[in-house]
């Protein structure tokens, strides 16, 4: 069994981080990782704009270069991999962490993953929200039609198209697609596109609704799939919709199971917050640490790499001074 000082859950760009922090410290560490590099990146939509500009994405202080005001999603992959790469970071991915248990020797964790074990002094748990969709759980959101994760608009042309939702995700599909020659329709819950919807993008959605090119259902919900057709509720009463796909762009939410598999405790309010010192990131289980946007429980929309990168310098820092002490 390989032993380290750190071994990180995570291999996103705050994982990385981590693991950047821990070689600036001379720590030893491991980013084990369920997917491919920075994989909640790679399964963002093929076309994606980020909404920072590319200074807001850096880590480890090395230069993000775009070509663009705002970076992209090829950029940000190329970027994330090279960084990787130069850094020659230690990282195992298409490999699932599966348990952390405490060290039989009292210090410290033993942590089993779907490849073997590895001792690590510490753990930091830098798993982001964007694998689990929030479901409706209406009749029919299993059809094969239905899917909760846009890549790209070619493959729906000539469809109708409802989509669910009325942030960044749900306003970038129903565009795509229109302007792929899809027909396109959004049902939307609120009164109105949502005030989080990048600046730039806000008036074309908004503009395409008032002219109907693109219609929208405003407090409106799904209440049935079918493999021709939707029911949605409106405030007119049910309306039945003919359709040949569905995106379901409702958001995403932690692995919350897996949270409380590791003894993380959430708050036990809708939020479902993990319990964490935010001086140091350190978790009611002590020597385990929670980093970047994992930390923000059902509230996904509170922390992104711009703002949650400092946590890797705050938990290592944290580390290296408990180590100096116990020395």
């Amino acid at each position: 069994m390989e032993n380290f000082d750190i071994l990180i859950i995570g291999g996103g760009p705050i994982g990385l981080a981590c693991g950047l922090a821990a070689q600036k410290a001379d720590l030893s560490y491991v980013i084990v990782e369920k997917g491919c590099l920075v994989n909640s990146l790679y399964n963002y939509p093929t076309n994606m704009t980020f909404f920072s500009t590319s200074d807001r994405l850096e880590i480890g202080g090395v230069p993000f270069m775009s070509l663009n005001a705002k970076p992209t999603r090829p950029e940000a992959l190329e970027y994330y991999r090279r960084v990787t790469l130069n850094h020659k970071l230690n990282l195992k991915l298409f490999e699932r962490v599966e348990r952390v248990d405490d060290a039989e020797s009292g210090e410290g964790f033993e942590v089993g993953t779907s490849k073997g074990r590895y001792g690590a002094r510490y753990v930091i748990v830098a798993t982001g929200f964007y694998d689990i969709p929030c479901l409706l759980n209406i009749p029919g959101e299993e059809l094969p039609k239905v899917t909760h994760y846009y890549r790209e608009p070619h493959f729906y042309a000539g469809q109708k198209v409802l989509v669910i939702g009325a942030n960044n995700s749900a306003v970038d599909a129903a565009l795509e697609t229109f302007r792929k020659g899809a027909d396109v329709t959004m049902v939307i819950r609120g009164k109105e596109i949502g005030n989080r919807v990048k600046y730039w993008v806000k008036p074309d959605i908004e503009n395409r609704i008032k002219e109907g090119t693109i219609r929208a259902c405003f407090n409106s919900s799904v209440v049935e799939i079918r493999e021709t057709e939707v029911d949605v509720q409106t405030p007119e009463g049910i309306v039945t919709l003919p359709n040949d796909f569905v995106i379901s762009a409702t958001g995403y939410r932690p692995n919350f199971d897996f949270l409380l598999s590791l003894g993380i405790e959430l708050s036990p309010d809708a939020k479902l917050y993990p319990q964490y010192d935010q001086h140091n990131m350190e978790t009611n289980r002590p020597g385990l640490f929670l980093a970047g946007v994992v930390c923000g429980g059902m509230d996904t929309h509170v922390w992104f790499i711009e703002n949650s990168r400092i946590h890797a310098d705050k938990i290592v820092r944290s580390i290296v001074e408990r180590e100096s002490v116990i020395v």
